[in-house]
């Protein structure tokens, strides 16, 4: 298992990542953050979001999905943004962020990656 800290690391240490974070999806705020920029600032992207996991969530629920989501991927024209919210013990209502340059990242291994990570991480 690992900590908070040490996920975001392993976050940041993928290919074209940006910035990272950890968020509550209940009240939007980043638990925790490593990267980011001027152009990316990673506490209005974990408020902003968090209300596309919830409105996600609703859209499932209207639908009666019985599905668990793995992640979700907003692409730019410069940026993967990859959103993935945590299953595991401890991690219920939590989710990851990662912003990664699209020049850069190679998706398929992000994704993957990131999975990994967030199967270790105990908060």
């Amino acid at each position: 298992m690992a900590s908070m800290d040490v996920s975001l690391k392993e976050m940041m240490a993928i290919d074209g990542a940006l910035g990272a974070c950890v968020v509550d999806y209940g009240s939007g705020m980043a638990l925790g953050v490593l990267g980011g920029s001027k152009e990316l600032d990673l506490q209005v992207a974990a408020a902003g979001n968090t209300e596309v996991v919830k409105a996600k969530m609703r859209t499932m629920d209207t639908l009666g999905l019985k599905d668990a989501i793995e992640d979700i991927l907003i692409t730019l024209s410069t940026h993967y943004h990859i959103i993935r919210p945590m299953t595991g013990r401890g991690g219920k209502g939590l989710f990851l962020y990662l912003a990664l340059d699209r020049g850069r990242a190679n998706l398929a291994l992000a994704r993957h990656q990131l999975k990994v990570i967030e199967e270790k991480l105990e908060i």
